[in-house]
């Protein structure tokens, strides 16, 4: 059985990576600052929970020991230039040094779409910059050391604990219009499972004929559908039954207003539900370019958003899952 770190374990991909992992036979070790953030894995077998920092460069490296492979899930959509520049860039490098130290063989790295290892600072947004930079980083340390890195760029993410269509269905169950900014922008929408499941395969180094490097491969993680943000909001208020099924007004806001908007969310208590810079991002299409490959080079197709979003977004609605079920026993 083989070991594996993974970083970033207790989110929204993480989860689903562990316990794919888990079903595979692998030992999963997942380092967070508190145990309780893993309370929701703590019931899968071969899972360890392991309370540190790892942004403690000793720590992470003394928690690579052993282990067979490492992933890297860890990711800010919010913050500061040093706040990126920790998380997506010095992180890999702290990272990069352990598993040489440790001599550990294989790494799969999480990046996002849009990111550029060659020309990272041609990117519009701070979040696309460093993950650019981060990128750069671990492909170095692997042509140094000969450790086999892939690195999987995915669109945005679509699941039952997603923040994306959950969060506009939300709003919009409280909100009479929704004001709109980057309305236009076009997204590819990938299912988590699909996401793990690369993550997974990846490291069994199950490929097609499209991966041609043995040692640094980049794949693009996307859906086989591209929606605008406008659809994907519209979508996300029919599929919850707000308004009957009808949605809110969508009422897109030009760029002035849309950044105005997004400075105002960045003060919003809590976190941001928008940023100046999340809007930068969106100024080029979250879609795939074709110039890497795709799912399909690790024998996945990709899931259709609708039927996978209409059974999350449905659940809670009245005379819907177990709210149905309570009326029916009336």
């Amino acid at each position: 059985m083989n070991n594996i770190l993974v970083l970033g374990g207790t989110g929204f991909i993480g989860a689903h990576v562990c316990e794919k992992l888990v079903r595979q036979g692998w030992n999963v070790t997942v380092p967070t600052r508190r145990r309780s953030n893993a309370n929701h894995l703590q019931h899968l077998p071969s899972l360890t929970v392991l309370e540190l920092d790892v942004h403690n460069e000793a720590a992470l490296t003394h928690a690579t020991q052993g282990q067979d492979a490492v992933v890297n899930l860890v990711a800010i959509l919010h913050g500061t230039p040093a706040a990126f520049d920790k998380v997506h860039v010095i992180l890999p490098q702290k990272l990069a040094r352990a598993c040489q130290a440790q001599r550990v063989h294989q790494l799969v790295h999480i990046s996002a779409l849009g990111a550029n290892h060659q020309r990272p600072g041609t990117a519009p947004s701070e979040y696309l910059r460093s993950k650019g930079r981060g990128e750069a980083v671990l492909r170095t340390a692997a042509a140094e050391s000969g450790m086999e890195l892939t690195v999987l760029r995915p669109s945005v993410v679509f699941g039952p604990e997603d923040q994306f269509l959950n969060l506009f269905a939300r709003l919009q169950k409280t909100w009479p219009v929704m004001p709109l900014a980057g309305a236009r922008a076009r997204f590819q929408p990938v299912w988590v499972e699909d996401v793990a499941t690369a993550v997974v395969r990846s490291l069994e180094r199950r490929v097609g004929p499209g991966l041609r490097s043995p040692s640094v491969r980049t794949l693009e993680a996307c859906g086989p559908e591209v929606f605008t943000l406008a659809d994907l909001v519209r979508l996300a208020a029919q599929l919850s039954g707000v308004n009957h099924g009808q949605g809110r007004p969508i009422v897109p806001l030009p760029d002035w207003l849309g950044r105005l908007q997004a400075l105002l969310l960045e003060w919003a208590p809590g976190g941001p539900l928008m940023s100046r810079d999340n809007l930068d991002s969106m100024r080029v299409d979250n879609v795939a370019t074709g110039q890497v490959p795709g799912l399909q080079a690790l024998g996945i197709t990709p899931s259709a958003l609708q039927p996978i979003a209409t059974d999350y977004l449905t659940r809670n609605q009245p005379g819907q899952g177990l709210l149905r079920l309570r009326q029916r026993l009336r």
